[in-house]
């Protein structure tokens, strides 16, 4: 009879131990976790086009995804997380032709790449107004 009370006192002790970790203490202190490559700006603005592999993994440090089925693209994400808490995220892609650079995707770009997004974006909202006047004009000489 004494066996049965303490298996059952243990049993009982070890769900609710159990069921705090599932719960969560209030108070006790949860670290922040970095995961990924670090990167910043800085790093970013040293990449120009053309540059080699050797080159790309000195200043960025190495690739956390390197894909088995495209070798030319390689992935640096980065998560900093407090328990289930997304603090910060951030993702850079460069993608080479060959052994040279060719192109950086992702929330931290180059100036080489910047420019050129932005200007390809004044680009195709300079042509949309030239396209709709045309047919503006026409339709006020029908009416």
């Amino acid at each position: 009879m004494r066996t049965l009370w303490t298996s059952l006192a243990i049993i009982c002790l070890s769900a609710c131990l159990g069921a705090c970790g599932f719960v969560g203490f209030p108070g006790v202190y949860k670290i922040n976790v970095e995961q990924g490559n670090i990167i910043d700006q800085e790093m970013a603005d040293q990449l120009k086009p053309g540059m080699s592999r050797r080159q790309v993994r000195f200043i960025m440090g190495t690739p956390l995804v390197e894909d088995t089925f495209n070798q030319n693209r390689w992935d640096y994400p980065y998560v900093k997380r407090n328990g289930r808490n997304v603090l910060s995220e951030a993702r850079v892609t460069v993608v080479f032709e060959g052994d040279s650079l060719q192109s950086v995707e992702g929330d931290y770009l180059p100036p080489a790449w910047s420019d050129q997004g932005t200007q390809e974006t004044q680009s195709t909202v300079e042509e949309e107004p030239k396209e709709e006047e045309p047919a503006k004009q026409g339709g006020e000489t029908a009416g």
